[in-house]
């Protein structure tokens, strides 16, 4: 039996590795691929330490890191992601698709989450060539150009505040008769004098040559379809937490995220704690992932230690 299993490879699950190892825990690392979402990222200038590097530099760099410090001490298992998580009499069970079974006294659950995608003609082919879902990612790449938001959640508006700090104007479109945002950001944001924000807009297609042109959507009040030039369009539909796999054992909040304590990461379940994207903290980036699973692995090791 392990003293702890890490079940996910991005930030959180190999910033936990490194420090099982260093801290000289049995530890299993469980995860079917390295990086997490900002694999996709062509550059992440935010990564503390590096001021510029593509998302497949990062996870090979993380992924180097890791294996560089395993050792004895940290079993990678990089082929097959967890299908069940159920609790033993001594500890917790985690189960393969191929009927593999690991077992471990202790579980770090860093499984992230992934961006609802838009499901719309042109959306898949324009991925990355003009169409992103992570404005703080890619968003100074659109410097004084003409781009478009979709969502008018909270995340939608903070990703139009952050991109009318140096695009020449951004559209917001949103799918109902209201914005979903809280009011005094929606007020505060709509004043810019480069914002627009479209109600009543159901996005039917992207539009480009090589990269984006434009976003189609269709007016709900009068069914009738625009297009908005635009050379950049960012998806803010919300978020799709990876934990199907805990939800019998776990408590989840209404939108399937981990529930934590964030004081030590610890979930409701004495022995299981979670980091990153899959939890309920309030910001979700690469940096804080990374530190919440430090933390999480500060509190395994005295929880480990106190047995």
């Amino acid at each position: 039996m392990y003293d702890l299993l890490i079940i996910g490879g991005g930030p959180a699950g190999i910033a936990a590795g490194v420090y099982a190892s260093r801290k000289q825990l049995k530890t299993c690392f469980i995860t079917k691929e390295w990086g997490g979402q900002s694999i996709v990222s062509p550059d992440i200038q935010n990564w503390i330490g590096t001021p510029s590097i593509s998302g497949t530099d990062l996870a090979k760099s993380m992924q180097q890191h890791l294996e560089a410090y395993a050792g004895e001490w940290v079993d990678i298992m990089a082929t097959e992601p967890v299908t069940t998580l159920t609790k033993e009499a001594d500890g917790f069970t985690a189960t393969l698709p191929s009927g593999k079974t690991i077992t471990g006294k202790t579980v770090l659950v860093a499984t992230g989450s992934e961006r609802r995608h838009l499901d719309i003609p042109g959306a898949a082919e324009f991925e990355n060539k003009g169409l992103t879902y992570c404005a703080t990612c890619d968003g100074p790449m659109f410097s004084g150009q003409d781009v478009a938001v979709v969502g008018g959640g909270n995340a939608g508006f903070e990703t139009a505040a952050q991109l009318l700090a140096y695009a020449k104007s951004v559209t917001l479109l949103q799918h109902g008769d209201q914005y979903k945002a809280d009011p005094v950001t929606v007020e505060k944001v709509l004043s810019h004098p480069n914002m627009r924000g479209i109600l009543n807009a159901t996005t039917t297609a992207v539009t480009g040559d090589t990269f984006v042109t434009g976003i189609t959507y269709k007016d709900d009040t009068t069914n009738e379809e625009q297009t908005v030039p635009v050379t950049g369009i960012f998806v803010e539909i919300g978020m799709v937490p990876n934990t199907d796999f805990v939800k019998d054992i776990l408590a989840l909040d209404n939108y399937k995220r981990v529930q934590i304590d964030p004081w030590t990461q610890q979930t409701n379940v004495p022995g299981i704690w979670a980091a990153g994207d899959c939890t309920n903290v309030r910001y979700h980036q690469n940096n804080i992932s990374a530190g919440d699973a430090v933390r999480a692995l500060e509190d395994i090791y005295i929880y480990l230690r106190a047995k």
